[in-house]
């Protein structure tokens, strides 16, 4: 398989790493300095293209990448925003894989967490909070992970409503996001009340494990097309 890489960071050199042992080829690196090289032959040479970047930056470098005809897989969080265009764009036969977290052990604290949120609906004397920790150059909050684990609370767990970084009320679930030197990633969901605190917790160790998921996900998504996303590829491979 020919990746293109767009971002060229610590994200994007762990994915070439990984991509290269598992016998991929690494075809373009695009990162600030070269943005001419998405009109190259060796972008458009790419079976796919796998992109980390910054929120600012994505849906131009999906839209560019479109037009090359190269489908993209990307982790890039802080732009949702824009999702309806980029769906339309795949209705007009673009392909894009999307997720807010590549690794397979958040995929499997996702599950954790709707299962619970249904279990606590149940108990209304536990306060729901959402609490998240990374590195300090990501630059968007809260992390797209932590958006994702409140939206599985959220419609699990009739009393929440919707979530929130400033406001308080018995409806609003409170994110707090934190940004502390190189910490790759920790997600904790903590439901507390009177007598006692149930958390569940995620801490990534390492970028790895979302390289790892990013290069997998690039394997899936060659050859289809239109939008997928981590459910897609987990139902195929069970």
């Amino acid at each position: 398989m020919k990746i293109a890489l767009i971002g060229y960071g610590k994200m994007g050199r762990v994915i070439e790493e990984i991509a290269i042992a598992r016998g991929h080829e690494v075809v373009c690196r695009i990162d600030i300095d070269n943005q001419e090289d998405f009109t190259s032959q060796a972008f458009a040479s790419a079976d796919v293209a796998i992109e980390f970047t910054t929120p600012a930056t994505a849906v131009e470098n999906y839209k560019r990448a479109f037009a090359a005809g190269v489908p993209v897989v990307s982790g890039t969080t802080g732009w949702l925003q824009h999702m309806p265009e980029i769906k339309e764009a795949c209705e007009q036969g673009a392909t894009f894989f999307y997720a807010s977290n590549f690794s397979l052990g958040v995929n499997v604290f996702f599950a954790v967490n709707r299962w619970l949120a249904g279990v606590m609906n149940h108990f209304d004397d536990y306060q729901v909070s959402l609490e998240e920790i990374h590195h300090i150059h990501k630059l968007d909050h809260p992390s797209g992970t932590a958006i994702t684990l409140a939206d599985g609370l959220i419609e699990n767990i009739d009393r929440l409503s919707s979530w929130s970084e400033t406001e308080q009320a018995a409806d609003i679930l409170p994110i707090t996001a934190e940004r502390q030197g190189e910490v790759p990633g920790t997600h904790i969901v903590r439901y507390d009340s009177e007598v006692d605190t149930i958390t569940i917790e995620h801490r990534a160790k390492s970028r790895r494990g979302f390289a790892l998921g990013a290069v997998v996900a690039a394997e899936f998504t060659v050859g289809k097309k239109g939008f997928l996303t981590m459910s897609d590829m987990l139902s195929f491979l069970k």
